[in-house]
């Protein structure tokens, strides 16, 4: 009878649920509940709509939902080279190393269309994703995805600086000039041509008769066969700027 008594399975059959298992304990058989009804799990509140979906009444604005500090722009620099160079390139023109190598190109942060963009924009596209760009909500928590759209507006001032925002009384150089006194030619400092190599939705300058011209510049699409390398027409451009692959924007 003393060794029957230590026989006892409290420990072993415990009432507890394990995951993905039913139970006969609720009339549904579920043993995972669902979650009541009007109330939010902590931490998921989300109540700051502009700082979680980068819109605000269904629209994109031209706005951080934080001040820009050095701090953060500095966080945005590290994302951006981690995450954003293999495609987008450190200076941010969408010819990065995945594309020298045949990938489809990536947006150019220094063109109109994309200077025109809104600060929210940029973290919409991370957020959902855009055309051949995955989404990188998993990658990239908000906060994160706010700072690395802040540094590209850092990227495209530094690429798109005028002499009005420069203080007064700075002296100002042109990039030939600082190519030329580092003991290279002055086409050294100009644009980065897409490489040859890199697939693009539509073959550019053909021409075949009776049939109107191609967009030059087709929109992204995932329904057109890539350009075989051999065939695709050369492009040749300028070389590539020392100090652009640094990716480091000047700061005022």
């Amino acid at each position: 009878m003393l060794l029957v008594t230590g026989c006892r399975q409290d420990m072993h059959n415990q009432p507890k649920f394990i995951p993905q298992r039913g139970t006969d304990f609720f009339a549904d058989g579920r043993s995972a509940r669902p979650q009541v009804e009007h109330t939010v799990a902590r931490g998921q509140l989300h109540e700051d709509e502009y700082f979680y979906t980068g819109l605000q009444d269904g629209k994109e604005l031209d706005a951080l939902p934080f001040p820009a500090t050095q701090e953060v722009l500095e966080r945005g620099q590290e994302r951006f080279n981690i995450y954003c160079t293999p495609c987008h390139s450190r200076v941010g023109n969408g010819a990065g190393m995945i594309v020298q190598r045949g990938y489809k190109p990536a947006g150019n942060f220094h063109d109109a269309k994309r200077l025109a963009e809104p600060l929210s924009h940029y973290f919409y596209v991370m957020s959902n994703g855009y055309g051949a760009m995955p989404d990188y909500s998993a990658q990239l928590p908000p906060a994160d995805r706010w700072a690395v759209a802040a540094y590209i507006r850092a990227l495209q001032l530094s690429q798109n600086a005028t002499t009005a925002d420069v203080p007064q009384g700075t002296q100002v150089e042109s990039l030939s000039r600082v190519a030329e006194q580092e003991g290279l030619p002055a086409s050294f400092a100009g644009e980065w041509a897409m490489p040859a190599t890199a697939v693009t939705a539509k073959p550019t300058n053909t021409i075949t008769a009776g049939v109107p011209g191609e967009d030059q510049n087709p929109p992204a699409s995932k329904n057109h066969a890539p350009v075989n390398p051999e065939t695709a027409p050369a492009q040749t451009g300028a070389g590539q700027p020392k100090n652009a692959a640094k990716g480091s924007a000047p700061t005022h």
